[in-house]
Order: C-alpha cells, then structure tokens, then sequence
C-alpha cells in the first residue's frame, strides 16, 4: 500500500464524517429556527400543495432569479446543472455493476463539466466588476469559486490533456466503501483534483454554499399565502397559545 493511498483514504473518511455530520448538524439548526410570521414572497401560492410545487421551480429553475437578473440567472444555472450532471456521472466510480441511467448520462456529463466551469467564470466575473457585488464580497466569495474552478478545470484536464488510470480509481473508492483499500494511481493530477474534492467536503458545512439544502427551510419560499384561512402560530408560540 502506497503512502499515497493510506493519505487519501483517511483523508476521505475524515472529509466524508466532517460533510455528513456538518450538514446533518446544520439540518438540524435550520429545522428549529421557528418562523414566527407568515412571510411568502408575494405574488404565492394560497395552497400547501402549490407552495410545495413553487419550491420544486425554484430549486429546478431558479425562478425568482430568472425573474430578477437573466444574466446572473442565465450563469447559475449553467453551473449547477453542469454540476449536478458532473456529480451524477461521478456515481460509475461508486456503483458496480455501473446503473443504466448513469452509462447513459455519461457523455453529457463529460461536457457539462465546460458548462459548470463557464458559469462559475461568469459569477467570478461578476463578483468581480460589478461595483455593487464587488463591495459585498467577502476572500471567502472568491476562494469558494476558485476551488470550484479548480475542481472542475482539473476534472477536465483528466479527461482532455492527461489522462489516468480511472479503472484504478474505481477500485480505490469502491475499497474505500467496503473498507478493503486499493491502491491510488500514481498521477499528480489526480492527487490535486482528489485533494481538492476533500477540501470542499470539509468547508461545505461552514460556506456559503449549504444554501442548498437551506433554501429548503426558507419562509418565503415555502409557506403558502393563506394568512385568512389558516392561523400560523411558531412552535414556541403554540406553547404559550395554544387557541387554534
């Protein structure tokens, strides 16, 4: 077993428990916060099934966003579908025999890690020339990015300028699973990209970028707008009230 490999692995498995036990952490946190007012983002929907499928737009579509700046729409959309695409084309390293569906997507997730790289170049862009966003944005703004531009600009370079030994690789996380250990291909590359994908899993929980399961628990996106019809009381609020 290589050093390499014994570095990599415990480096998983400690970035694996910081991603699943942060989150899960923050999960928690986001479920307790009461909502003491009933604040949907007018014009909303007056139904609990028409709030549930306002927010299935926004996390598929980006609605709101669609509608307030197509260009910023227009770049965060490309990056979380390339990213969504890259992540589930990444499953053939964890499943075998390799599921059908993610055979399929394959080739649209080879090139949608250009989509993802494009979309973060224009947020990057933007945090960076637009005077108003450029005084808002914090190193933190610009380090998140340029992990992310590195992980998928090292993806890519994988793929497209030197290439490795992904059967290897399989087996090294497929052992990983299983915690029987294969040894890692000696390639630098690889050791950068996996690297880096270690230190994204481990600052997740702490970023700006756990919006994604928080929008999930956002008031004005998931209450429905029926203030007349139903009385909305915080789970603190009940206890002290308790009147329907």
């Amino acid at each position: 077993m290589t050093p390499a490999t014994v570095v990599f692995a415990l480096a998983f498995y400690a970035a694996f428990a910081v991603l699943a036990l942060g989150v899960a952490y923050r999960i928690y946190g986001y479920a307790r916060v009461p909502a003491p007012l009933k604040i949907p983002t007018t014009p909303a929907p007056t139904t609990r099934a028409g709030g549930a499928l306002r927010l299935a737009r926004e996390v598929v579509h980006f609605e709101s966003l669609f509608k307030a700046n197509l260009w910023l729409w227009a770049c965060g959309w490309l990056f979380h579908a390339g990213l969504a695409l890259v992540l589930a084309r990444h499953l053939r390293y964890f499943t075998e025999p390799v599921w059908s569906w993610v055979a399929f997507i394959g080739p649209f997730g080879i090139y949608a890690g250009f989509a993802m790289v494009a979309g973060l170049g224009g947020l990057w862009v933007r945090r960076v020339f637009v005077p108003r966003v450029r005084y808002i944005s914090t190193p933190s703004d610009h380090l998140m990015i340029a992990l992310l531009v590195a992980i998928g600009l090292s993806g890519l370079a994988m793929k497209f300028v030197a290439h490795t030994d992904v059967v290897a690789v399989k087996a090294f996380f497929l052992g990983l699973m299983t915690f029987r250990w294969q040894p890692l291909p000696p390639d630098a590359l690889l050791y950068v990209h996996l690297g880096l994908v270690a230190a994204l899993m481990i600052v997740f929980p702490y970023s700006k970028l756990l919006h994604a399961p928080g929008i999930f628990f956002s008031p004005s996106r998931n209450q429905a707008d029926d203030p007349r019809e139903r009385r909305h009381l915080a789970a603190w609020a009940a206890r002290l009230d308790p009147k329907p």
